[in-house]
């Protein structure tokens, strides 16, 4: 069991060196990720161990199929979200492959259930589609307008 724990603000400097190690043109600037910690800290995690972190996850309630636009403030949580967004998960090298990725999806499944949404939606770049397949996620029409013409939007219900 990997050892996630809610993001502080604190966590932000590190969210970012790992986003910059991780995501490379997919890089968000850490205001961007202080902005999400700041409007929905529910959907923040990071992962820890031993002190270090290792990788962080950020989701949260939006609002139609387009996603929020990459490396730009979304300013609130929409009042009428009509589901939730996987908006990043990252992770080190040295945390892969121990089951922190799948714990860290199945967070933001309880979380989307608990709050009452019934789908989950994200941008999977960097051929990361695959790993999404694995966790439940399908391929949806592709509104990832601005994260590049490599990007896939998809979707899981809650409830499989």
């Amino acid at each position: 069991m990997s050892l996630w724990r809610p993001m502080r603000g604190a966590d932000i400097p590190a969210v970012a060196a790992i986003s910059d190690a991780v995501h490379g043109a997919y890089t968000e600037r850490a205001d961007i990720y202080a902005e999400r910690l700041q409007l929905y800290p529910a959907g923040c995690w990071m992962l820890e161990r031993v002190g270090a972190a290792l990788g962080y996850l950020i989701s949260h309630p939006w609002q139609g199929d387009q996603p929020p636009a990459l490396n730009a403030p979304i300013l609130a949580i929409p009042a009428t979200a009509d589901r939730y967004y996987l908006h990043d998960l990252a992770l080190l090298p040295q945390a892969r492959g121990t089951g922190a990725a799948a714990d860290a999806v199945q967070l933001v499944v309880d979380h989307t259930d608990s709050a009452g949404f019934a789908r989950i939606t994200l941008i999977a770049v960097n051929g990361a589609d695959a790993f999404w397949r694995k966790q439940g996620f399908l391929p949806v029409a592709n509104n990832g307008v601005g994260y590049g013409k490599d990007s896939l939007a998809m979707e899981r219900p809650v409830s499989q």
